[in-house]
């Protein structure tokens, strides 16, 4: 039998707690989709992450119609852990030594989410927020390359500026260490702080103490903190208490209300931060908030970035992205092999349909993509170690 037609595009978003990968068509649209474990070569190492990696893949090429050998024209990876220069041409030489495709590309996850935000500018016509504010080109300004800020807010945060001439500024992300806070995992931390304080009388009272020995469904905070150190509650576990800091919030609490507005603060210093330092105007640029925390829309959240961004950056876009990261490494490849608009808006509407549109525009069935939580009961049963992805 003979093989499936070359893809175009092999894309990755890799994160630590799991990664996606997808074949797309010369036209944009989806081939295949697969969602597996976390593959950072911070955790693995790089040949153990190219090992993970590559059995995603395979599984993605059968799903395809089972071509061997080169599976597509261009592999476009936006991996976690790619902080440094080198640290991108490392993975880059790897990914080409796989023999996925004839030419491969990895740059840092956060570069994905800007991607996916600049697609709206891409296309005004199918009911984006920031398509009205479209220029004359293919890019904001009519600009002939894509350019403007993201950041992204998960489990941790990130932030990426490129100016229309291809200059970049960036950051480490490497927690506190590198002056960063806040994000799912400084959040949940800082919940458990202020609710232990409160309990104990250390600190002011606040609706945080029995929200979180509710959720947990155990009779204090002091027994959440003693179940989190003996292991019984997991850094997941953690994760998940930014649910009960927003409901806190959006119940009026204060010391809820303050964690928010300091998170939305801390998202709006890396993206004017990082405009002063290429000279980027603020008018006119877009800035696409991606992550889970942003991606979930807490209206207070939300409103205050809006709201700080129009004091600090005066005529900045703000938009939270509505399609997931895979989708702007898709997107990246895409631009790469020098495809035009319409193959673009072709793959966003794959992803805005959750399903896989044929090249007569039928819909052929969903994007299979299990949750993070499956993965990692799928990674225990298997003995793959997983952690929570810091974006």
């Amino acid at each position: 039998m003979a093989d499936a037609p070359l893809a175009a595009v092999l894309a990755i978003d890799g994160g630590n707690s799991k990664t996606d990968v997808a074949l797309i068509a010369p036209d944009g649209t989806v081939l295949a989709a697969e969602r597996g474990p976390g593959a950072n070569h911070e955790q693995y190492g790089v040949e153990q992450a190219m090992r993970i990696l590559d059995g995603l893949v395979r599984s993605a090429a059968a799903q395809a119609g089972g071509r061997s050998g080169i599976l597509a024209s261009h592999t476009s990876a936006c991996l976690a852990g790619a902080d440094l220069p080198e640290e991108e041409a490392q993975l880059t030489a790897a990914l080409r030594l796989r023999h996925w495709s004839r030419t491969a590309i990895a740059v840092n996850d956060t570069f994905a989410v800007l991607r996916v935000g600049l697609s709206a500018w891409e296309s005004p016509g199918d009911g984006d927020e920031a398509g009205a504010g479209a220029g004359a080109g293919r890019w904001p300004g009519g600009a002939d390359r894509p350019w403007g800020v993201a950041v992204t807010c998960g489990a941790g945060i990130n932030c990426v500026a490129v100016t229309p001439d291809g200059r970049t500024a960036r950051y480490l992300a490497h927690g506190t260490l590198t002056g960063d806070w806040g994000a799912g995992e400084g959040l949940g931390e800082q919940v458990m702080w202020h609710a232990m304080r409160a309990e104990d009388g250390r600190g002011p009272a606040t609706a945080l103490a029995p929200a979180v020995a509710a959720h947990f469904g155990l009779p204090s905070v002091t027994d959440v903190a003693i179940a989190l150190h003996k292991g019984q509650l997991g850094a997941d576990d953690l994760l998940r208490l930014t649910s009960v800091l927003f409901a806190a919030a959006a119940a009026g609490d204060q010391v809820a209300r303050e964690l928010v507005e300091r998170q939305a603060a801390e998202i709006c210093v890396m993206a004017v931060a990082a405009m002063r330092r290429l000279d980027l105007p603020p008018a006119g640029t877009l800035v696409a908030l991606g992550g889970g925390l942003l991606e979930a829309r807490d209206t207070l959240l939300i409103s205050a970035v809006t709201d700080r961004l129009a004091a600090d950056a005066p005529g900045a876009v703000p938009l939270v992205v509505d399609i997931p990261p895979i989708a702007g490494a898709a997107l990246l490849g895409l631009d790469y092999l020098g495809a035009g608009a319409a193959e673009a808006r072709r793959l966003r509407q794959c992803y805005r349909t959750v399903g896989l549109l044929t090249a007569a525009g039928a819909v052929t069935g969903p994007v299979s993509f299990p949750s993070a939580a499956e993965i990692r009961k799928q990674a225990r049963k298997t003995g793959t170690a997983t952690r929570t992805s810091r974006y």
